[in-house]
């Protein structure tokens, strides 16, 4: 008798999307409740939550394995983007510096945990079409001033997506590295959701 053929599990990149779907919703519309895009004060502290999140993953975007795992993922890092919108906007050094800490507390201490913390940066660049335009039509901004880290890749948002997606899949994982994968988006959104309740809520609005 032939035992039962056992299914092949998800792929990574689905599976994070189900994980995470819940957690990603009630982001977004967190974010779009405190009116990140009724002044550019408070499109800054916006910014500055975004800082918080692509500090906490940069040294991954730069590291052996993962740019191994994920071909030209160094090359996707926004961070740069992000500090130079929150320079155009005025954000002070002592709040960068802030920031930064506040970033730095946050541990990512394996590779695994990490393509949970890339595909959630990775994701909200799809996302950032719709803000770039709210950027653009209520505060002035464009790619080259004030929403850099919104701008779209050459090759289009929805390739550079798949590209990505495809790489993540095809990575060779254990169930074990797989849930720590899980466990990285949901760090990930959840970093990002108390920043942005702890500078934007904690404002006034």
């Amino acid at each position: 008798m032939s035992l039962p053929l056992k299914s092949a599990p998800p792929p990574l990149s689905a599976l994070l999307k189900e994980t995470s779907t819940g957690h990603h919703e009630g982001l977004d519309k967190r974010i779009m409740s405190l009116a990140p895009f009724s002044s550019r004060e408070r499109y800054a502290l916006f910014l500055r939550t975004m800082a918080r999140l692509h500090r906490v993953t940069t040294r991954w975007f730069q590291h052996h394995t993962l740019k191994t795992w994920l071909p030209g993922l160094d090359e996707r890092d926004r961070v740069n983007a992000v500090l130079q919108d929150c320079t155009d906007l005025g954000v002070s050094r002592e709040d960068q510096a802030e920031d930064a800490l506040i970033a730095a507390r946050m541990v990512v201490d394996n590779p695994y945990t990490a393509l949970g913390w890339a595909y959630t940066i990775e994701g909200s660049n799809m996302g950032a079409a719709f803000l770039l335009k709210m950027a653009r039509a209520e505060l002035g901004l464009s790619e080259t001033f004030g929403a850099r880290h919104m701008a779209g890749h050459d090759d289009g948002r929805g390739l550079h997506w798949r590209r990505f997606r495809e790489a993540l899949d095809a990575i060779p994982l254990t169930e074990e590295q797989r849930e720590l994968a899980q466990q990285g988006a949901l760090d990930a959104f959840n970093f990002a959701r108390k920043s942005v309740d702890d500078l934007m809520a904690d404002s006034g609005q």
